[in-house]
């Protein structure tokens, strides 16, 4: 059994008050990925990539135990780039570049070992691909998380209605909760959602933490208070890497157990953020990931 992530594998451009880099590898999958084999090691990956890829990148993927039969290589064809500027804040950001690239004819096609995923993970991308991958299961998973943003609430809300009607956790932030629920109040937000399939939601609030609700309870956890934010860019992704890996890992849905996959959540989100794309996700060990974890537990404790 396997934890399957669907997303972007990509390049990025991101200018951020700190510093900037012209070409980092970045996408939503590449995060999830890397944050859940920290955890969990069957991970396989569905995405699309062209011939510029980095061959390095791959062999790093597959030095993780992530499986890339899934990973589509379009040959004489380029990757996903997205440029950004990120705001004095670190919160805002402009977009300065979208080039779809292999992404505008993606069409996610599960290898046959891939259909009996025991975990899924559906990362930021149409809704209707997301479809796509849950009508090529062989059954229904244990867990399925799905990330989605305002962009595909803008064009194709009825599609991201129909997969919440599959899925068992959706993870967005605070503003896209109050967009999809019509409610300002994110205690109400939650009710309206619930009503539209999942079994748990977890919204993001950034440098303010995130919460989890679930079983009539809430559970706020909160972010590590850091000296330096780099790039925040695959913060989200990573986050939702390490509670998926954790739950694969654990075999446990419950409350509780939610909870410390949320914290596992912020803490590989709070590794991601201190370098451009992955470059941090790269180099930390699991003593890393232990300490990291004793100092959220610090934070919490009264």
């Amino acid at each position: 059994m396997s934890l399957l992530t669907v997303g972007t594998v990509a390049f990025d451009a991101i200018e951020t008050p700190y510093d900037k880099v012209d070409r980092v590898v970045g996408g939503s999958a590449t995060y999830i990925t890397l944050a859940a084999s920290n955890f969990y090691k069957k991970n396989n990956i569905v995405s699309v990539v062209g011939d510029d890829f980095p061959k390095e990148m791959i062999e790093e993927f597959h030095k993780r135990e992530i499986d890339t039969a899934g990973l589509q290589v379009k040959e004489g064809e380029k990757s996903f780039f997205w440029s950004g500027k990120y705001h004095d804040n670190m919160i805002g950001r402009d977009t300065l570049v979208t080039d779809l690239n292999v992404l505008a004819s993606f069409d996610p096609i599960l290898p046959e070992s891939y259909r009996d995923a025991k975990y899924v993970m559906l990362g930021n991308v149409d809704p209707n691909l997301q479809m796509k991958v849950i009508d090529q299961l062989a059954g229904k998973p244990d867990m399925i998380m799905l990330d989605t943003m305002n962009f595909w609430m803008d064009i194709a809300m009825d599609s991201v209605k129909e997969v919440l009607k599959k899925i068992d956790v959706l993870t967005i932030n605070d503003e896209e909760a109050r967009q999809l629920s019509g409610e300002h109040s994110l205690v109400k937000a939650a009710a309206a959602i619930f009503k539209m399939g999942p079994a748990y939601l977890i919204i993001k609030k950034g440098e303010h933490g995130a919460l989890l609700f679930g079983e009539n309870q809430i559970f706020s956890c909160p972010a590590l208070p850091l000296a330096e934010v780099f790039d925040p860019t695959g913060a989200g992704d990573t986050f939702a890497g390490g509670i998926m890996g954790h739950i694969a890992a654990s075999g446990d849905k419950s409350f509780k157990n939610m909870r410390k996959a949320v914290l596992t959540g912020s803490v590989m989100a709070s590794f991601c953020v201190e370098k451009f794309g992955p470059n941090r996700l790269l180099e930390i060990s699991k003593t890393d990931i232990d300490q990291r974890m004793e100092e959220f537990h610090a934070l919490m404790a009264v």
